[in-house]
């Protein structure tokens, strides 16, 4: 069963992304646009700033997000495969390989949605968090294994 959630993690993010890039560039920017607006007024709010370039600061969080997203990602399936017993170099080879080709499935996608189109840069930072995901991943499982509760949270 614990097998099964853990495949239904990975399509439900896999979902979230495809939505979020089903986007038209229009909403999708604005989107992104509002994001960057709630951190530009905070980042006014806690240190002396007297002009953030808006744009720049855009771009920032958008491959940001594009980052996170793979880091999360990667971490749901390196972790969905590890329960179906595999060695671990296995599972890290795997579960890259699968969110690189996500990756360019998703980017693919986007040519066929009003004013987005495929980035290789995306690609690139979309691999680069599925890699770092999938590495704290398994940083945090030697860590629980040394402190003796992997077996305990191996159960979620």
């Amino acid at each position: 069963m614990y097998k099964n959630i853990s495949w239904i993690a990975v399509v439900l993010w896999m979902g979230l992304i495809f939505i979020l890039s089903h986007q038209p560039a229009v909403e999708s920017n604005q989107l992104s646009t509002k994001v960057t607006e709630v951190i530009a007024l905070n980042i006014e709010g806690t240190i002396q700033t007297k002009d953030i370039d808006i744009t720049y600061l855009n771009i920032f969080v958008r491959n940001n997000a594009h980052f996170f997203v793979y880091f999360v990602l990667g971490i749901l399936i390196v972790h969905a495969i590890r329960r179906h017993s595999l060695k671990e170099i296995k599972a890290v080879l795997y579960a890259f390989l699968l969110c690189v080709l996500y990756a360019i499935s998703d980017e693919f996608h986007q040519i066929f949605i009003e004013g987005r189109g495929a980035e290789l840069t995306d690609v690139v930072i979309d691999s680069s968090g599925a890699f770092v995901g999938i590495g704290v991943y398994l940083i945090g499982s030697k860590i629980l294994r040394i402190t003796g509760l992997y077996h305990i949270v191996q159960k979620l």
